[in-house]
């Protein structure tokens, strides 16, 4: 990609529910997920996948009643050294509200 910034409403699927449903998006680095289940403690949208050992999301959109735990469980996401690997994206902006461990906005994405 270059010097090309990857913005969040670049990642995931084309048939997302309206902006103005569901204004938020998850987005999971499932690849660095360790399993702590941290996640899965704090918001009823995670589950954490008994077989895998894997923390699994069941929706990556959500509506604002929905929002306060899934930025929860971005916070408490103890992977990446604390950083976390659960992001909680604005689609209106385009802005990372959780972890946003720059505090910046900008995606905090390892990939």
């Amino acid at each position: 990609m270059g010097d090309d910034v990857l913005r969040p409403s670049d990642v995931g699927d084309s048939d997302a529910p309206p902006v103005a449903d569901k204004p938020y998006k998850i987005i999971f680095e499932a690849n660095k997920c360790f399993g702590a289940g941290k996640c899965a403690e704090v918001s009823s949208n995670w589950d954490l996948d008994l077989d895998t050992g894997l923390a699994r999301p069941k929706t990556y959109y959500v509506a604002e009643d929905d929002l306060d735990h899934n930025v929860r469980a971005a916070e408490v996401c103890p992977a990446k050294k604390g950083r976390g690997v659960i992001h909680v994206i604005d689609r209106r902006t385009d802005e990372e509200i959780a972890p946003d461990p720059d505090g910046d906005g900008s995606l905090s994405v390892d990939w």
